[in-house]
């Protein structure tokens, strides 16, 4: 479980694969019903997440490798996950934004002006298609968020060590080409981080994990796995405390 220093007055946390109910191939921490796992182990996983963090709900999309911004402006009856999104933000306390990951990042955006955090799922596709940019302006029309006030995570993901392209000729701008670090491997860590300042986030204000899902055993990777379960990525504003109110 990584913890984000930069995020401090929210919780934003990446889990490991490790603390749930899942057998198998989705030991133990699977919150993906996607994947073929027993769906009531799923929801039992996504349960005790909402217990860790402190939070209401969890509202979740069936990622898609789009640019679709979901806003959450109301308090679920329940847990929700909806299809065809790739971000989600929200300034409603107590709803927690899920992430579903394995080896995508999540890229967590909070807003301390304005109380409002975003999440956004984002592999290669989203990286291409700018997912970030098109968030942090969303948050702007819908907040009044001034980009440079944001503080952001880049979670566990894919990293240059096993980020192997072969065919980016084809699948990648060329304004990419120079986050090769050694023929055919790309750091996306480093373009998620250069869209995020691209768009007026202070680098300062950008933490990276820096950690490999490839590499490392402790979350699920489709690259390595291929059947495999999906890792979360969680951001949400606790309830305010009265005593904070006054």
């Amino acid at each position: 479980m990584i913890f984000f220093s930069h995020l401090p007055a929210v919780s934003s946390v990446t889990f490991s694969r490790h603390g749930g109910a899942s057998q198998g191939v989705y030991h133990s921490r699977n919150v993906g019903l996607h994947v073929g796992d027993d769906e009531t182990l799923v929801w039992r996983n996504r349960a005790l997440i909402k217990e860790e963090l402190g939070l209401l709900r969890l509202v979740s999309a069936k990622q898609v490798h789009g640019d679709s911004i979901l806003h959450v402006d109301w308090l679920p009856d329940a847990d929700v996950e909806q299809a065809g999104h790739d971000a989600l933000m929200t300034n409603i306390r107590e709803v927690g934004l899920m992430i579903q990951q394995a080896d995508c990042q999540a890229i967590m955006l909070y807003d301390p002006e304005h109380a409002a955090v975003a999440n956004i799922h984002s592999g290669w596709r989203g990286s291409v298609q700018n997912i970030i940019a098109k968030t942090v302006v969303a948050m702007t029309a819908a907040y009044g968020t001034r980009p440079s006030s944001l503080f952001a995570a880049i979670s566990p993901s894919l990293g240059p060590c096993c980020g192997e392209f072969t065919q980016y000729q084809i699948e990648l701008p060329f304004s990419f080409h120079g986050y090769q670090v050694r023929p055919n491997h790309f750091d996306f860590w480093a373009i998620s981080r250069d869209q995020l300042r691209d768009c007026g986030v202070r680098i300062e204000q950008i933490e990276i994990a820096g950690r490999c899902t490839v590499c490392d055993g402790d979350y699920f990777s489709y690259r390595r796995d291929k059947v495999t379960g999906r890792f979360a990525s969680v951001i949400g504003m606790r309830k305010m405390n009265p005593e904070k109110q006054r």
